[in-house]
């Protein structure tokens, strides 16, 4: 191990969920603050197109750095954009958009479209990218997606990879019979949880130990000292690297893709915000997530607004 146990965040319970699960079960780590309370002083509404654009974010810092960089990214263009974070779930963050409370936010691709059809199946990018315009509700769009990618993976430690020579969830597979699995409860019944797990790679696990943490510090400190023996772990998360953890190939895509990318209120948003906003979407990398999400959960403990301008200075955005 590199480094000791680094502290993680505690991630989005929002992230890999399908609609119809309910905000008590699929949402359970997501308070949010209500849109009454924002914890900026943005515009309570939305303007007519080209005018002041408020950008949302969940309740999770990720997002909010997120916004905070298409904010800074909009401002940058001669736009006027303000940040409204820590909204709180899809299910609060989707209807502001479609009510005006705020113009834009961000989302992930594979989440929004199980969110807005929950019988769809595609999982690759480009898949999942193509079919969420027809899914959308009247008024909404997406624009471009970043490659940047924020989503579930299995995770095992190096000495177990090394071990049992896995590189892959088609290696796991050959073990899966003596490995038990940190994840959420619900993953024992998702359809890419153990469901997906055994369809695609024909892996039956040993068990299941829940927890409720998001792939932080329980789920990390259990891998780590051998209580389980794989865990569902979000590829942005800093611990991975810091604690030379090795993702799992997962190459039948039983985890839907995941790209960051803008979801918006379509008669808001103009040309020149759209370009804007593209242009951060063009450059976002996965790395950049990682770096970004250590910057404000890690010794630095950056605000999500400092973090973003540091990012948006560093990559020529901002002067």
């Amino acid at each position: 191990m590199k480094n000791p146990v680094r502290m993680t965040l505690t991630r989005r319970g929002l992230g890999g969920l399908a609609a119809g699960l309910g905000v008590a079960l699929a949402l359970s780590a997501c308070g949010g603050s209500p849109l009454a309370t924002p914890s900026t002083s943005a515009p309570s509404g939305s303007a007519a197109a080209g005018g002041s654009l408020v950008v949302g974010s969940a309740d999770f810092p990720e997002s909010q750095v997120i916004a905070e960089i298409y904010v800074g990214a909009l401002n940058a263009a001669g736009l006027t954009a303000s940040s409204k974070p820590n909204i709180g779930s899809r299910e609060i963050y989707f209807k502001a958009v479609q009510d005006g409370s705020i113009d834009l936010v961000p989302d992930y691709s594979g989440n929004l479209l199980s969110y807005v059809d929950t019988a769809a199946t595609e999982v690759s990018a480009e898949d999942v990218y193509k079919a969420l315009p027809g899914k959308l509700p009247e008024g909404l769009a997406v624009l471009e997606p970043a490659k940047a990618e924020s989503k579930d993976a299995m995770v095992v430690t190096k000495a177990t990879a090394e071990k049992y020579q896995l590189k892959s969830i088609e290696d796991l597979a050959k073990v899966c019979k003596d490995f038990t699995m940190a994840a959420p409860a619900t993953f024992e019944t998702r359809a890419y949880g153990f469901p997906g797990l055994k369809a695609n790679y024909g892996c039956e696990l040993k068990g299941l130990q829940p927890f409720n943490d998001g792939g932080g510090n329980l789920t990390l400190q259990a891998l780590l000292e051998d209580k389980v023996q794989v865990a569902d772990i979000y590829t942005t998360t800093p611990s991975i690297a810091d604690n030379d953890l090795v993702v799992l190939e997962d190459p039948k895509n039983n985890f839907k893709a995941q790209q960051v990318l803008p979801l918006v209120k379509e008669a808001k948003v103009t040309d020149k915000a759209k370009e804007a906003l593209n242009n951060v979407s063009k450059i976002l990398t996965t790395d950049d997530l990682i770096n970004l999400n250590r910057a404000v959960s890690g010794d630095q403990k950056q605000s999500p607004k400092d973090a973003a301008a540091a990012w948006l200075k560093d990559k020529g955005i901002v002067k």
